[in-house]
């Protein structure tokens, strides 16, 4: 997408940017293709594959889809091919069949950053996962039955939930438009 030309940056960091146009401040993302891939995966047996790991901005461990920031290793990166290297670093399984579902700004008040849904299915086991560089990344394949038991386990324990979950629900049941 198209960013704004009279933007005044105002610190610039390893990954992000804080910029100002006008009266409004936003973050940026630097050094990347300017989004992240989220992955609805699904196994043959009706598992929805989540991840688990700490996220230091909240400071608690969040239950999420997997998830990876496009072209941050791989310049030029396409966001499908994000979406398949990283569910394979994040939770060990390839995909075999993958559709773009979605594609939209993560948080448009905050920042400029535009996500992409891919859903993804014909998946093999091929790796642990777990995350790469020292990521500690906990894979979980919850069957779709006990999802919303299961998610209000994890909550209770004090992870919390990120809501695109209950997106990828909704897309997993209701089909890809």
């Amino acid at each position: 997408m198209p960013l704004p030309q009279d933007a005044e940056i105002l610190h610039t960091a390893r990954f992000l940017e804080l910029r100002r146009t006008g009266r409004w401040e936003y973050v940026q993302r630097c050094n990347t293709g300017g989004g992240a891939a989220f992955m609805i995966a699904t196994t043959a047996e009706q598992e929805l594959v989540l991840v688990e790991q700490l996220r230091p901005a909240v400071n608690q461990r969040v239950i999420e889809l997997p998830a990876g920031v496009v072209g941050d290793e791989h310049h030029g990166e396409a966001p499908i091919e994000a979406a398949k290297r990283e569910l394979e670093e994040e939770t060990g399984f390839r995909p075999g069949r993958v559709t773009c579902l979605h594609d939209s700004p993560t948080a448009a008040g905050l920042t400029s950053e535009w996500a992409w849904y891919f859903r993804m299915t014909e998946l093999t086991r091929v790796s642990a996962g777990g995350g790469v560089d020292g990521e500690d990344i906990t894979t979980h394949v919850v069957p779709l039955g006990e999802i919303n038991a299961w998610l209000s386990q994890r909550k209770t324990a004090g992870c919390a939930v990120d809501w695109r979950i209950f997106a990828a629900l909704h897309w997993i049941e209701h089909g890809e438009h």
